[in-house]
């Protein structure tokens, strides 16, 4: 029974090539830090922002140019806690259509060398080397696909969560 579940995914990877799973597992690289980004932002994050704001509370002295450091530092310390691992999720998201685009390369490869071997009159025979050809730039291209609606989310959520903290650290406080 839990065999015949994997048989689907077993025969998509065989079709797709060895590259296909290269492209499984940075896709999976890439979700799993955007499920840390997640988990950060829905777990960790508020408590760094309350400790940020106490320390900025705890100042008798908020107009000068020191304060005005301080905040600034204190921003800055959050807004890279919030950036932390999004140039990873990009570097990914850019290399699965990249990898994609190898398996393609490979899958050619294939192609042309079963043409060399049996001339152009064998189909058959070319057909497992264009589904290598082309498996792979599907893969690619939906991991891409799916790594950039994420990041763009969290890119939002980021964004306003920045406002949000220079307005809880302002200077009338």
């Amino acid at each position: 029974m839990m065999l015949e579940l994997f048989e689907p995914v077993t025969l998509f990877m065989e079709r797709g090539g060895d590259v296909l799973f290269a492209i499984f597992g940075l896709i999976f690289l890439l979700w799993l830090f955007v499920l840390e980004r997640t988990a950060y932002l829905t777990f960790f994050h508020a408590s760094a922002v309350k400790k940020a704001e106490q320390e900025w509370q705890q100042r008798r002295e908020r107009n000068s140019w020191n304060a005005h450091q301080i905040r600034q530092d204190l921003v800055a310390g959050l807004h890279e806690q919030l950036q932390a691992n999004m140039p990873t999720i990009k570097m990914l998201i850019g290399m699965a259509p990249l990898f994609g685009l190898l398996g393609t390369v490979t899958g050619m490869i294939e192609v042309f060398d079963v043409m060399a071997f049996f001339g152009n009159g064998s189909p058959k025979a070319m057909a497992s080397g264009i589904s290598k050809a082309t498996i792979p730039t599907m893969a690619g291209m939906v991991g891409a696909l799916t790594g950039v609606f994420a990041q763009s989310l969290l890119d939002r959520y980021i964004k306003r969560e920045k406002i949000r903290i220079e307005d809880r650290l302002n200077f009338d406080q």
